[in-house]
């Protein structure tokens, strides 16, 4: 199963980022051996998502620039071709979702559970340590989820977005039975949120975007309702704007303050501050807001909306324990269908092709790019 994959010791291939916009191929010494506890992994399919294309297009680490050229890529599924001698229940030969960041495992967050909050992270592709975009990846073995058989390694790629999601509404929202849920954004994450909410019991799920093209495609994939952003009015201020839209949506979708119809949980997926000051708006009493998408560091929020209703906002950062697991069991089980947002496939050879699709938001076939996504690369 693994003769035609690149080899321990084998030389290999890599796409690294060189600055904006600056993708170059090139053959690198492939990873030391594993220690104990550790795997190689041969990444078969990578996904790009908005924080891919934020470094490519501006060659940013966070805030800082980027200082050394390193290898782009974190959702990634893969082959084993090596374990660790102390490696248990993963073997040459399995097929693999990777999860791309490594928490220190000594530090307060890492032993209560938070290992996504912990100092020392190495996460592929950030603070400058090389991505997945490469021939071969090592990690430790525990990140290393076997996927089952009815589980594709596109699939398996896409599960880094999906924990994500799987995240925001299981541990963050706590998502009551039977909920409304408004999501901002349809993007690969807002669709994937949209799509756990169903999986796990929600009543109704409103999808809230600008491009009315990805609201069809929403309602097509998982969403009851869709409503298009309204337009921001000439000399309209933020807070002004938002308490209209939030108004124009409750009235066009029949959304009560309380009761049956009334909104229990909004995620926001797009990053924007109109967006988040709507969803809390939109909120019943005690409703939950979270805000999943990174946005500006500072944004004005209704306070008084926040103390009057009771409401919980709260942050979500990536995933943690079990997380994983519990992304590829409601893939597995049919809960959840990932093959609709994989929109463009590339040969590895045709990366910058994917990352320009990307960037487009449609593809050279003129079709919408929702998930696009990098093949493996060849044997050296």
């Amino acid at each position: 199963m693994t003769t035609n994959l690149p080899q321990p010791g084998d030389e290999i291939h890599a796409w690294k980022l060189m600055g904006i916009e600056r993708l170059e191929r090139e053959r690198r010494k492939g990873p030391s051996p594993p220690g104990p506890y550790e795997a190689i992994v041969a990444p078969q399919w990578n996904g790009l998502c908005g924080s891919d294309m934020h470094i490519y297009l501006t060659a940013l680490l966070g805030e800082e620039k980027m200082k050394v050229p390193f290898v782009l890529g974190h959702e990634a599924s893969g082959i084993v071709v090596e374990v660790g001698s102390e490696v248990r229940g993963l073997t040459v030969g399995d097929r693999v979702a990777l999860e791309p960041g490594e928490g220190c495992g000594r530090c307060e967050d890492c032993k209560r559970g938070s290992y996504n909050h912990c100092d020392e992270m190495r996460f592929a592709a950030a603070d400058g340590l090389d991505g997945t975009l490469q021939g071969l990846y090592k990690l430790p073995a525990d990140l290393c989820y076997k996927l089952p058989d009815n589980v594709s390694l596109e699939e398996g790629a896409l599960m880094e977005p999906l924990a994500v999601a799987v995240n925001a509404v299981t541990n963050i929202a706590n998502l009551p039975h039977s909920a409304n849920v408004v999501v901002f954004g349809a993007g690969p994450v807002g669709l994937l949120t949209m799509a756990v909410a169903k999986a796990l019991g929600a009543r109704r799920i409103i999808a809230v975007d600008v491009q009315a093209q990805r609201l069809e495609f929403a309602r097509s994939y998982v969403a009851t309702d869709i409503f298009v952003a309204s337009r921001m009015k000439e000399g309209e201020s933020k807070e002004a704007y938002s308490q209209r839209h939030a108004g124009d949506i409750r009235q066009s979708l029949g959304i009560a303050d309380r009761g049956l119809e009334s909104i229990d949980v909004v995620i926001d997926c797009s990053a924007a501050e109109v967006c988040m000051q709507t969803g809390m708006w939109l909120l019943r009493r005690k409703g939950t807001y979270v805000q999943v998408g990174c946005g500006p560091l500072y944004v004005k929020l209704p306070m008084r909306i926040i103390a009057d209703r009771e409401l919980t906002v709260k942050g979500c950062f990536r995933y943690g324990p079990g997380v994983y697991t519990r992304a590829i069991d409601l893939v597995s089980r049919g809960l959840i269908d990932l093959k609709p947002l994989v929109t463009h496939k590339y040969k590895w050879e045709d990366a910058v092709k994917a990352f320009e699709t990307t960037k487009a938001g449609k593809g050279e076939d003129g079709q919408m790019a929702i998930k696009v996504m990098i093949g493996p690369p060849p044997r050296a």
